[in-house]
């Protein structure tokens, strides 16, 4: 029998035939489930087409719930997954303990060296990409123009947190729905935290000194923790402490919401007329700043990895090829325009005039990259990287902590006090199990 089949792959070979390279070929794919993610799953007949002796099989998951799920299964090396959504924080960690397969066979045409410096950048370890950026994000400021011309106000390009709070004041109108700003305050490293990391660097607050002790008892965790709480409940919506960026861009395309300070990527959801009922009112500025030095914008880009071990890594990394290429992006722009990309990835979506016309925010967005900086994220020195994040293995246990005690202040059931309390003692115990603090 064997001799019988290795003469009729000959004969195929002889007649100028080749095998399928994935023959019955299934791709488990972990996501998110964000507008873009799911956007990719409607256009994978593209690929499909091209590829159709690989199967996709999507794993479309809440944020918080696609990191616990992903983590789990990799450092336990489940196998459960062949494609990972993963983010800036993972990336760089998980290459170094070897649980991802470098990316070097993405597609001769792929152009990595076309990707942002900034994104690569942290997607790489030891000069290699080790997940390839699906969309790339800062953060900023989202407003209705209407409202703010109704509260007498302009919005600067670069305002400040006194000023949103102004705005805010000025835009509330509780009876009629309209919540002066919406932000995150559901629990999570990626969801609160990553919001409340940001704004504190902007209000001289960091997460350790150089020394490795945590400064949740400084007088700059304080006064971010106050401002954000008080905020809030004078002009955010009803359970806000429930809300991340899927709910606030729910309420933000409902009108629900006179500004809203978040990811730049949703500024293609919030301008679309087929989902938004503000679209034709919306503007932009930079995320807020304190006249420290430091804005309170982020650094972040969902990226798609393959497991170190996987049976799967050829079709794994032709998927990825595909859905982080520029093939992708001009198959959205063809399909729904320009406006709708897959931002933050590439410096030649920067320099395409079309790309400009259809999205005004493209360079506020670029800019926003550009300027959040994980080499010096804090205005007092710090012995860590990261802007939103703090980038050691342990920070993911101890943020999702300190976001629940923070979520916590936000809906009542703990003052501002008792939060940063325990705060403090969570981050000294977890810094010391792990030997950073004697």
């Amino acid at each position: 029998m064997k001799v019988l089949v290795k003469g009729l792959l000959g004969a195929v070979a002889l007649a100028g035939f080749s095998l399928p390279a994935y023959a019955d070929t299934t791709l488990t794919i972990a996501t998110v489930n964000n507008g873009d993610m799911i956007r990719m799953q409607k256009l994978t007949d593209d690929f499909t087409k091209a590829n159709p002796d690989i199967k996709l099989n999507w794993v479309t998951l809440e944020e918080n719930v696609l990191r616990q799920k992903v983590t789990t299964d990799i450092a336990t090396k489940a196998g459960q997954f062949d494609v990972l959504t993963i983010g800036t924080y993972e990336v760089p960690i998980w290459a170094k303990k070897g649980w991802l397969d470098p990316l070097d066979k993405l597609g001769g045409d792929y152009d990595v060296d076309d990707l942002l410096p900034a994104i690569r950048a942290g997607l790489s370890s030891d000069g290699k990409l080790y997940a390839a950026p699906f969309y790339g994000e800062s953060s900023f400021v989202m407003y209705r123009t209407d409202l703010m011309k109704k509260a007498g106000l302009t919005m600067p390009e670069k305002p400040t947190w006194d000023f949103i709070k102004q705005a805010a004041d000025k835009m509330t109108d509780k009876s009629g729905e309209i919540y002066g700003v919406c932000l995150r305050g559901k629990a999570g490293w990626g969801e609160n935290m990553a919001f409340l990391t940001a704004t504190a660097n902007s209000f001289g607050a960091r997460w350790f000194d150089e020394k490795w002790a945590p400064q949740f008892n400084s007088p700059e965790w304080k006064k971010t923790l106050d401002f954000y709480v008080s905020l809030m409940k004078a002009d955010g919506p009803p359970g806000a402490s429930s809300n991340g960026f899927n709910e606030n861009l729910a309420l933000f395309d409902a009108g629900k919401c006179g500004m809203w300070i978040d990811a730049t990527v949703a500024a293609g959801f919030v301008t679309d007329p087929s989902q938004s009922k503000v679209a034709k009112d919306v503007g932009f500025a930079l995320a807020p700043d304190n006249g420290l030095g430091k804005r309170g914008n982020w650094l972040w880009a969902w990226s798609l990895a393959v497991p170190a071990g996987s049976q799967k890594v050829d079709a794994a990394e032709k998927f990825i090829g595909w859905a982080t290429s520029k093939h992708y992006t001009e198959l959205v722009a063809a399909k729904e325009g320009w406006a709708r990309v897959p931002p933050g990835t590439r410096t030649s979506l920067y320099k395409n005039p079309e790309y400009a016309k259809a999205a005004p925010w493209a360079q506020m967005t670029l800019d926003s990259i550009n300027s959040a900086d994980p080499l010096h994220p804090t205005v007092q020195p710090v012995p860590y990287t990261g802007v939103q994040f703090v980038a050691i293995p342990e920070f993911q246990g101890m943020a999702t902590d300190v976001g629940q005690d923070f979520s916590a202040a936000l809906a009542g059931t703990m003052s501002v006090d008792e939060a940063l309390a325990k705060a403090q003692a969570s981050t000294e115990d977890a810094m010391k199990q792990a030997g950073y603090i004697k």
